[in-house]
């Protein structure tokens, strides 16, 4: 299907197990190769996305990094309630 700057669409047919194919034209366009694992993002409103695999790299990362970490000037409540005492 023909693209307008740098946008895409494709149809597919959903088969009988609900496993569809992703055009060959996407997979070159997007590096996705047999083996590959992707992740599937919906959302009832907005749809279904498949995200590039550096995208979902660079959430996963943002999401389970440093994850009980706060900068060293960062103050808990208990250490604001304690200022003064």
């Amino acid at each position: 299907m023909a693209s307008l700057k740098g946008k895409y669409a494709w149809t597919v047919k959903v088969g009988e197990k609900g496993q569809f194919v992703i055009p060959k034209e996407a997979r070159d366009l997007f590096g996705i190769r047999p083996g590959d694992t992707l992740i599937v993002l919906a959302d009832r409103k907005r749809g279904i996305a498949i995200p590039p695999q550096e995208m979902f790299a660079k959430l996963s990362e943002t999401i389970f990094s440093d994850q009980g970490a706060r900068p060293e000037n960062a103050e808990t409540e208990k250490e604001k309630k304690n200022v003064g005492k």
